[in-house]
């Protein structure tokens, strides 16, 4: 059994703070086997996670979080950026010509750009697993939707700390059943199924402090687009 983060992101994410190496740093101290680094419309920081990644004892998975015009969906197992604003159905075919690994991250939370109120249950159940446990919650009951979604329809369950911040790294982990460490088999296990979750709510202090400093980010990307 492997310990895996499979969502967080680092200052090359409009909104994210830290670089590459603290992340790593931080899923060594908390004892994660490997960690995907899935910035927004980005891949470039996952890709250097991937080479530097050993350094620190762990598996480097390549992915990004990706904006499709229905919402977020996590790309896995790519070394090409997917565009932002494809379809939902068009964002997973790029993903799946890859050979990756398309995963729903917070699907109903719509403030957070959920896919859940903009594609059909259908399309929903197409993507190879889902995210049920998001650590990033207020009350709990989006998750418990996507889990129960993703019981109902049979589908791979994941749990992801979507950390923009490092000390957030490893507050929500997929526990992947493998002892292969190696990003591939990571993912064929979970696609599998093989997958088992544990995490906690982000501390109000963290959700806080991470929520302020992405909102200033934000601020400051938007103002550098316009020069």
């Amino acid at each position: 059994m492997l310990s895996v983060e499979l969502h967080t992101h680092s200052s090359l994410s409009y909104d994210g703070r830290d670089p590459v190496d603290l992340l790593l740093e931080q899923a060594a101290a908390v004892d994660l086997d490997a960690i995907a680094i899935t910035d927004h419309d980005e891949i470039d920081a996952s890709l250097e996670a991937v080479e530097r990644a050993p350094d620190y004892g762990l598996v480097g998975i390549p992915g990004m979080e990706v904006t499709s015009a229905a919402g977020h969906v996590l790309a896995f197992g790519i070394d090409k950026l997917i565009p932002a604003g494809l379809s939902f159905d068009e964002t997973l075919d790029r993903i799946r010509d890859q050979g990756g690994v398309a995963v729903v991250p917070h699907p109903f939370q719509k403030s957070r750009h959920g896919v859940a109120p903009h594609v059909t249950r259908d399309q929903l159940a197409s993507a190879d697993a889902i995210e049920v446990y998001n650590s990033r919650l207020l009350t709990g009951l989006a998750n418990r939707k996507a889990e129960k979604f993703a019981e109902r329809r049979g589908l791979p369950m994941t749990a992801g700390s979507d950390a923009h911040i490092s000390e957030m790294v490893g507050q929500a982990v997929t526990e992947v059943a493998t002892d292969e460490r190696d990003a591939s088999a990571i993912l064929d296990a979970i696609v599998d199924g093989e997958t088992s979750y544990v995490g906690s709510r982000t501390p109000w202090r963290i959700s806080f402090r991470q929520a302020a400093g992405g909102a200033k980010r934000r601020m400051k990307h938007g103002f550098a687009d316009l020069l």
